[in-house]
C-alpha cells in the first residue's frame, strides 16, 4: 500500500482497510446512485465539469451497474432528483446503506472511479443535480 493510500484510511474512518463494507448514509456522507451506462456518463460528465476529480464515485461491476456519487450528509433531502436516482440517506423512518471498497485489494464488485482523498471531500451535490438533470433530459423533453 502507498503512503497516500495509507494516510487516506487513517483520515477517513468510514473507509474499510479491506474488501468492501456497508455503511450507513446520513452519518459521514449520503450517496446518489445512478445505474447503468447513465451512471458513468454521468460520472464522466462530473469529471469534465470540476476539471478533474469530482469526489468520491464507486462503480459497481454487477447487477444494475450502479455508480455511487459520495455528497455530504443531509445534503441530498428536501431537493427534487430525477426518478431515474436512487437517494440514499437517513431520515425519518428511513435507512439506506452504501456498498463501500476498501481502496486496495480485492473488493470486486465495487471499485473506486475516483477515490476519496479528504474527510471533507465530497462530491458537490447542486452540480451534481445539474449534471444529472442535463445528462438524463438532454434530448427530451420535460
Amino acid at each position: 500500500m502507498n503512503a497516500l493510500n495509507d494516510e487516506c484510511e487513517r483520515n477517513i474512518e468510514w473507509l474499510p482497510v479491506s474488501g468492501f463494507q456497508l455503511r450507513k448514509a446520513g452519518v459521514q456522507f449520503d450517496a446518489v446512485r445512478v445505474d447503468g451506462d447513465a451512471g458513468r456518463r454521468l460520472a464522466d460528465l462530473m469529471e469534465e465539469l470540476v476539471g478533474g476529480e469530482p469526489g468520491p464515485v464507486v462503480a459497481e461491476a454487477n447487477g444494475r451497474r450502479g455508480v455511487y456519487f459520495f455528497v455530504p450528509p443531509g445534503s441530498t433531502a428536501h431537493r427534487c432528483w430525477p426518478r431515474e436516482v436512487t437517494i440514499l440517506n437517513a431520515s425519518r423512518n428511513r435507512v439506506s446503506y452504501v456498498p463501500v471498497p476498501a481502496l486496495e485489494g480485492r473488493t470486486w464488485p465495487l471499485s473506486w472511479r475516483y477515490p476519496p482523498t479528504a474527510p471533507d471531500r465530497f462530491v458537490h451535490t447542486l452540480i451534481l443535480i445539474s449534471a444529472v438533470e442535463s445528462l438524463l433530459y438532454s434530448g427530451r423533453d420535460r
